[in-house]
C-alpha cells in the first residue's frame, strides 16, 4: 500500500468518525475533514436539521472551520476528505475554496456532483482544478449511510404500526 493510499485511508477513517457524530444526532451521517501539510485544519459533519441550516453539509462546515483556523478562505494545497460524494453546492464551495484534492468514499447516485448525477469538476469554465479521488473506504462509507436509512425506515414502520394498532 502506498503512503498516499495509507494517508487517504487514515483521514477517511477520521471522516467516518465525524459521520458517526452526525448519525448520533439523527442527521444523515456524512463527515468531512480538511487536511493541509499532513494536519487536520478543519472538520465537520452534517447538521442541517439540528442547525436549521440547509447549507450545513459536512463539507461546508469543514471548509468554514478550516478557513477560520488557517485565516484564509483559500485552502490551496489542502485535501478534503468526505464520506459521501459531494452535491453541487458543496462542489462549488470546494472549487471556490481552492481545495487541491477531493477524496470521497461512497458515490451518491441521486445528487453526487463529481461522477454520479453530474460531473461538475469537469466543467471547462471553472477557474480552479480539483483532483478527485473516489472509493477510499467505500464499503464503510456506504454502510454507515445504508444503516442509517434502514434504521429510519424501521422507525417509520413501527410508528405507522403503532398508530394503526398493528403492534
Amino acid at each position: 500500500m502506498s503512503s498516499q493510499c495509507s494517508a487517504d485511508e487514515f483521514w477517511m477513517g477520521r471522516a467516518l468518525e465525524l459521520a458517526a457524530q452526525a448519525a448520533a444526532r439523527d442527521e444523515v451521517p456524512v463527515g468531512a475533514v480538511v487536511v493541509l501539510d499532513g494536519k487536520e485544519v478543519g472538520a465537520g459533519f452534517n447538521a442541517p436539521i439540528t442547525g436549521c441550516d440547509p447549507t450545513a453539509h459536512a463539507e461546508i462546515r469543514a471548509l468554514r472551520d478550516a478557513a477560520a483556523r488557517v485565516g484564509n478562505y483559500r485552502l490551496s494545497g489542502a485535501t478534503l476528505y468526505v464520506t459521501l460524494e459531494p452535491c453541487t453546492m458543496c462542489v462549488g464551495a470546494i472549487v471556490h475554496s481552492r481545495i487541491s484534492r477531493l477524496v470521497y468514499g461512497a458515490t451518491e447516485p441521486k445528487a453526487g456532483a463529481v461522477e454520479s448525477a453530474r460531473k461538475t469538476l469537469e466543467e471547462s469554465h471553472l477557474n480552479w482544478v480539483v483532483e478527485p479521488v473516489s472509493g477510499i473506504l467505500s464499503e464503510q462509507c456506504s454502510q454507515i449511510i445504508s444503516d442509517f436509512f434502514s434504521r429510519r425506515r424501521n422507525e417509520i414502520r413501527q410508528r405507522r404500526n403503532q398508530s394503526s394498532g398493528k403492534e
